[in-house]
């Protein structure tokens, strides 16, 4: 009998970290980013934020709630597409589903360590 392994559960967990990060960090940074600092209730100057950004516990910060949450995204999407009846493109849409998770995590750490 052949075991054949499979990179499955890798993708689940992935994805199921990529959603925790989603539900939980996401919302909170989008609401001191995207409303509390633009509205003045932080106040927060330009040149601190960029000095903040350059930390690397920071970075390692921005890496995870950018690079987490497409991965999710990633399998979600892939079982969206296999759902309404793409089964024929399996692995064609696994590939560039995940490949495209992984591409944004080479861009992600690229413009971070740019920083």
């Amino acid at each position: 009998m052949s075991t054949r392994k499979s990179s499955e559960p890798f993708w689940w967990g992935l994805f199921s970290v990529g959603g925790v990060v989603a539900a939980f960090l996401v919302p909170v940074h989008l609401l001191l980013h995207g409303l509390a600092i633009p509205l003045g209730w932080i106040s927060v100057s330009h040149a601190r934020m960029l000095a903040l950004v350059g930390q690397p516990l920071v970075k390692a910060y921005l890496f995870l709630l950018i690079a987490l949450p497409l991965y999710h995204w990633a399998h979600r999407f892939r079982f969206i597409l296999e759902d309404i009846g793409f089964h024929s493109l399996r692995a064609p849409i696994a590939v560039a589903s995940y490949g495209s998770a992984v591409a944004g995590t080479v861009v992600t750490l690229w413009v971070l360590f740019r920083i």
